[in-house]
């Protein structure tokens, strides 16, 4: 007779399931625009703030077609990593996601740039920074696998 023994919760361990490097990306870029978001969102409660944007200014720059648009392009691109980082091909992905997180890393440290808030924005950025340091990380250890031509795996196979 063959009894099979139950482990107790308290013996066992969670599963640790590795998440595939797309979605690792993906995630950090989502992290990444959240907390962009976040800290320009609570930055208008920010004395004075508000008053600025209604008198048509943003930090020196006028409000504008132009300024709004510029805002918006500079903030859709890591807004189309998220889908990039999962859906275009591994050597283009690999690529964007370094030319770009290496283009955000001087974008993100500018926004300290005369803020009086240096604790907010420092933490702010630091995250962010953190993200695309993990970003650039990642993308530059893209695993790699070995390309065997038809002529070699045909050679193998008949071995």
């Amino acid at each position: 007779m063959t009894t099979h023994a139950t482990p107790s919760l308290a013996g066992t361990t969670l599963a640790d399931s590795p998440i595939p490097l797309r979605l690792r990306m993906a995630t950090a870029w989502t992290s990444f625009m959240f907390l962009y978001a976040y800290v320009d969102i609570l930055h208008f409660y920010s004395p004075g703030v508000l008053d600025e944007i209604r008198g048509g200014r943003v930090f020196e720059f006028d409000l504008s077609q132009t300024f709004s648009t510029t805002a918006l392009a500079l903030m859709a691109v890591p807004i189309l990593m998220i889908v990039g980082s999962t859906t275009l091909p591994a050597r283009t992905a690999r690529l964007a996601n370094l030319v770009v997180a290496a283009l955000y890393v001087p974008v993100t440290a500018f926004n300290i740039a005369g803020e009086s808030w240096v604790a907010f924005y420092g933490l702010g950025i630091a995250l962010e920074l953190g993200l695309l340091a993990l970003i650039l990380r990642w993308a530059w250890t893209w695993p790699r696998r070995l390309e065997v031509s038809p002529a070699v795996r045909e050679a193998m196979r008949q071995a």
